[in-house]
């Protein structure tokens, strides 16, 4: 990894062993910064407090070997980036304003791909990581994750049945709370629609309506102008000697019709009166049929006034108009319908909310069965690693237990039992240490010293380590309160891991740091910061000097350089 302008962190670059590396340093040196870079290039939080006061950005470069067949390397070709030779190029840039960049195999890429390659690359265990394992949830997750698909299979199906079951439950009680509210629904949908139904309004029915009013308020005063029209175009009878307009139009056409052949710009005038005469002749036939077809009912206008008082209630209480109030009848009779139907409702879901509840009772059943089965196997591999820790009397266990409920508690039968369950099943796990023979077990974070909570909790990480398809495993000071010959151990298990797989130690042990293939020296330099030269590999008498720093404080002490110098001999002889 090159890392630029992180934290303390001007400019280094961090080789790490393809074995075991330890890297150890003073306290404020920056060790923890090359935890913190590994965890940007595997797609943690960009925290702008992080950049260098000065620095418009930090920047962390990681060469990564990977295989062409391995799974990051096929996601990673996915998201458009090139392998080189056999390795992927991963950077990370944070800015002081908190933006946030990502490049995989030299093509820009989500920060969240980071994460996923993340899964198959590095497995980070720290003193964060230690202190959630002393919640019961994670000590569930961890025997889960220890499990594998004995668990995982079944936890799938359980979460996908728990998850219809929580909807189920929502729908049921919202019919079932709601009731008294729908029932008043439904009967104000049905009294509207059977007030609709009565009056039986027809589309468009209340403008027709408003237009026959008008003309029967108003019959006789229609009548008399259309009479007057009348005459004027086809002549009164009774007035022999009135001049009608289709007389004259009559007369005109003669005149012109006698001469029209000797021009044809007159013969077209003739023809346009003729056509003038046959429409004004047309417009009074119209003009007496309108007369003689108005009627002043009364009658009539007494109901059509009566049958739209009927509609102006509805649109009053329905709609702006009819159109707008059949359009409610129309939705309300669906909606009525959905109500009606909330009894079937009911029994449906209660019927389908019983069948979920019986079958998460088999599924919470196969989830314990799987969890006791692979906590017994889960708490010997631990144990076995507290025998190569110094804590060979140690004993480590897994409780797996339910909380009983009563029978119309809620809860799901598993064993025979009534018992409480959650998104994960009905079970409790907790991790159980008897440090001493005789010595009842108890909850690990109760029954054990600081110094003997860190081994367990390597203890556990080993393990994890032993079963996680990752090829490296980033451990940062999780041999925290360890020292004398626990220390040793610790470093040598260290060095057992790190022949199957590449094991990066942040340490202050020497005990821990001799068994290293590689150590790593973070140093700053006069002004406070650690520059290229800052991170170094120790080698000869280099590693002596810090060991004997580590061991007593005093690096050119003689006592402490021959402490130093067997501690890595006995290192090298006990691997």
């Amino acid at each position: 990894m090159r890392i630029r302008s992180l934290g303390v962190i001007d400019d280094a670059v961090v080789e790490l062993s393809p074995g075991f590396t330890a890297v150890t340093g003073e306290t404020g040196a920056g060790k923890t910064m090359v935890v913190t870079s590994l965890g940007l290039l595997l797609g943690g939080r960009a925290d702008p407090a992080l950049v260098r006061i000065g620095a418009k950005s930090a920047v962390v470069e990681g060469r990564i070997a990977v295989g062409p067949a391995a799974p990051a390397a096929v996601r990673a070709e996915e998201a458009g980036a090139e392998l080189d030779d056999g390795t992927l190029l991963i950077s990370r840039t944070v800015s002081a304003e908190g933006r946030s960049r990502a490049h995989v195999g030299g093509r820009s890429v989500p920060v969240g791909l980071l994460g996923e390659l993340a899964d198959d690359l590095v497995a980070v265990h720290g003193q964060t990581d230690q202190q959630g394992l002393l919640r019961p949830a994670r000590q569930r997750q961890a025997l889960d994750r220890y499990a594998g698909d004995a668990v995982s299979v079944p936890l799938a199906k359980y979460t996908a049945a728990y998850r219809r079951l929580r909807a189920v439950a929502a729908e049921l009680d919202e019919l079932t709370t709601r009731a008294r509210e729908r029932a008043q629904e439904a009967d104000l949908l049905r009294f509207g629609l059977e007030e609709i139904a009565g009056v039986e309004p027809q589309p468009d029915e209340d403008a027709e309506l408003a237009a026959e009013a008008e003309r029967l308020g108003h019959a006789e005063a229609l009548a008399s102008a259309a009479a007057a029209a009348h005459a004027a175009l086809a002549g009164n009878p009774e007035d022999l000697e009135a001049v009608d307009a289709t007389t004259l139009v009559a007369g005109a056409h003669r005149a012109l019709d006698a001469v029209r052949s000797h021009d044809p710009v007159l013969s077209a005038l003739t023809e346009r009166l003729g056509e003038i005469g046959i429409l004004m002749a047309d417009v009074a036939g119209e003009l007496a049929s309108y007369a003689d077809g108005l009627d002043a009912d009364p009658l009539r206008l007494a109901a059509v006034e009566e049958r739209r008082a009927a509609l102006t209630h509805l649109t009053r209480k329905y709609g702006a108009d009819i159109g707008a109030v059949l359009a409610w009848a129309e939705e309300g009779a669906v909606r009525l319908a959905e109500l009606d139907g909330d009894d079937d409702r009911i029994g449906e879901l209660t019927a389908e909310h019983d069948a979920l509840r019986a079958e998460l009772g088999e599924l919470a059943q196969a989830l314990t069965d799987a969890r006791e089965a692979s906590a017994k196997r889960f708490a010997d591999a631990v144990t076995a690693e507290l025998a190569e820790l110094a804590m060979p009397h140690a004993r480590v266990s897994v409780q797996i237990t339910q909380t009983e409920v009563a029978e119309d508690g809620g809860g799901v039968e598993v064993g025979g039992r009534a018992v409480a369950f959650g998104p994960t099943g009905a079970d409790e796990v907790e991790l159980l240490l008897a440090p001493h023979p005789g010595t009842p077990p108890r909850p690990i974070a109760k029954g054990a010293s600081g110094g003997e909570l860190s081994r367990v909790m390597l203890a556990v990480e080993v393990v994890f380590a032993g079963s996680d398809p990752v090829p490296t495993y980033l451990f940062d000071e999780v041999d925290a309160g360890v020292g004398g010959k626990a220390a040793v151990e610790v470093g040598r298990r260290l060095a057992r891991l790190a022949k199957s797989a590449q094991v990066v130690v942040v340490t202050h042990l020497p005990q821990v740091a001799a068994f290293a293939d590689r150590q790593l020296l973070v140093e700053k330099t006069h002004d406070g910061s650690v520059t290229r030269s800052g991170v170094t590999v120790l080698e000869g008498e280099d590693r002596v000097r810090e060991l004997s720093r580590m061991l007593a404080g005093q690096e050119d002490s003689e006592t402490a350089r021959a402490h130093a110098e067997e501690l890595l001999e006995a290192a090298r002889s006990r691997r």
